[in-house]
């Protein structure tokens, strides 16, 4: 691998105890600063894959087991907290993620486990809300926020631990069109890569420079975005459709 792949992952496979495989012998890479669409039908294995990225699933690898790498980074036990500064989770409910009583507080609590000097904490709290547009909303509940809301302060929570990689699940789920809008509009923002899981594949045509199709827990195809979603054979056999912006007019 060269130091330009922010992520590799190389034959990959990961079974929950008691169940058949999720994962089949994955492998793929990113490139620094590449967007990366994650697509597949239901219980295709995509949430455990992008698990793995972080070292959510599993976590007592040793340097000679593990098959994922971050920035020539081993995903092991002991090296999760330097994979876990790099790499930015987000969850596909934002409830998983919010649990502090405010917008500062839950956006804080990320660099205050830094160890971060108070004054550098609330830069970056603030920086990372101007991101997401949420300036001032410091001291709202995290209770009486909207859904697009809530996921926008969970990026801003992730923004303020200044991740080089993102893997978003389901970023786009239950969004209103001008939620989408504005989150597409963030993410395009972003400076370093992006593994994105999504259903909605106009946007993944918006924004993604290359597509990985899972199914199955298997890597199904892989390549640019257009020539992956606008292939109507391949998007039927894995029981998905070509987004409406590559359908013929």
């Amino acid at each position: 691998m060269t130091a330009a792949n922010a992520v590799r992952v190389d034959r990959l496979s990961f079974r929950y105890p008691g169940s058949a495989l999720t994962l089949n012998d994955v492998s793929f890479s990113i490139a620094s600063g590449e967007i990366v669409g994650l697509v597949g039908p239901s219980g295709a294995g995509k949430s455990t894959l992008l698990q793995h990225l972080n070292g959510l699933l599993p976590t007592r690898l040793s340097e000679s087991e593990t098959n994922t790498w971050i920035d020539d980074i081993p995903v092991t036990r002991a090296s999760l907290p330097d994979v876990r500064r790099r790499v930015g989770f987000l969850f596909q409910d934002p409830d998983d993620q919010l649990f502090c009583p405010t917008v500062f507080e839950d956006v804080a609590f990320g660099p205050l486990n830094l160890n971060l000097p108070d004054d550098e904490v609330r830069r970056r709290v603030q920086e990372s809300l101007l991101a997401v547009g949420l300036s001032g909303y410091e001291s709202r509940s995290t209770m009486r926020l909207s859904l697009g809301e809530r996921k926008r302060v969970c990026l801003a929570g992730v923004f303020a631990c200044q991740p080089s990689i993102l893997a978003l699940d389901e970023p786009f789920s239950s969004l209103d069109p001008r939620a989408r809008r504005t989150l597409i509009g963030i993410l395009k923002k972003f400076p370093g890569s992006q593994i994105v899981a999504t259903h909605d594949l106009d946007v993944v045509v918006e924004l993604c420079h290359r597509v990985l199709l899972l199914d199955g827990g298997q890597l199904r195809a892989s390549g640019l975005t257009n020539d992956i979603l606008g292939n109507a054979a391949l998007m039927e056999r894995h029981g998905l459709e070509v987004p409406l912006r590559l359908q013929p007019r």
